[in-house]
């Protein structure tokens, strides 16, 4: 059973810094960040431990103060397979108010995580002191809206290398780290190909084809919990315009 999530004292320097990158307040002032941090909780979930999974109710939403969370969703066939990595300052869950009365995906810590809380009456506060925070709400949600509309209708499939290349440079942007007389740019977390595949929205097989014909090329390396991408100029463009002998 997993443990209890326990308090965790995150310095008041790091959550302000978080919340000033979170998208629905950067750039709002160091008063009104210390006001919305003094209505959010503060928790500590251990590696593996879920902060919530698919199906329970959606009455919160989070923003990561320090460490990984992992996002996964549970296929037909009941695989779980990872459809993000978040890092600092990101905001996530979902909350009735805001048109999710569940949660599609599941939450859980990639390592050992700080994560800050609140609830749908405090955040509802929120909304009404700072018109700039609800306006960016509307315009996520609209944003939602729209690829759901999108997911929705379909469109030509892009090929599997386009999809895998696409995944990797996410991952790098957000988690990529440029190491001293190293080579191109190491991801530095477990990476499976089930997972690779989840973020690709493919299956284990096409991408494991995919990535042992960019391993045969220098294009990526990777080990049990590490791939670095040696040739990220060729990803960009397998992910602009995929070639057919990537595929």
């Amino acid at each position: 059973m997993d443990e209890a999530p326990g308090t965790h004292r995150c310095s008041v320097t790091t959550r302000l810094e978080v919340l000033g990158r979170a998208p629905y307040f950067e750039g709002l002032s160091v008063g009104a960040l210390e006001n919305i941090d003094q209505k959010m909780r503060a928790q500590m979930f251990h590696v593996e431990q879920y902060i919530y999974q698919a199906g329970q109710e959606a009455d919160e939403l989070y923003v990561l103060a320090a460490g990984r969370v992992k996002l996964s969703q549970t296929s037909a066939d009941g695989v779980e397979t990872l459809s993000d990595i978040l890092v600092p300052g990101e905001l996530f869950g979902a909350m009735g108010a805001l048109g999710e009365p569940v949660h599609l995906q599941s939450a859980a810590a990639l390592v050992n995580s700080c994560v800050l809380r609140i609830g749908q009456t405090t955040f509802r506060q929120i909304l009404e002191e700072y018109p700039t925070v609800a306006l960016r709400v509307l315009d996520d949600l609209a944003a939602r809206l729209t690829r759901a509309h999108a997911d929705l209708g379909g469109g030509p499939a892009q090929p599997v290398s386009q999809r895998v290349a696409t995944a990797l440079l996410h991952l790098a942007d957000k988690l990529g780290v440029v190491e001293t007389g190293q080579p191109g740019v190491l991801l530095n977390v477990p990476l499976s190909r089930v997972d690779l595949a989840g973020l690709a929205r493919s299956t284990p097989e096409s991408v494991s084809r995919v990535m042992s014909n960019w391993k045969k090329r220098g294009v990526v390396a990777s080990g049990r919990k590490w791939t670095r991408l040696l040739d990220l100029a060729h990803l960009r463009t397998v992910a602009e315009m995929a070639e057919i002998s990537d595929i």
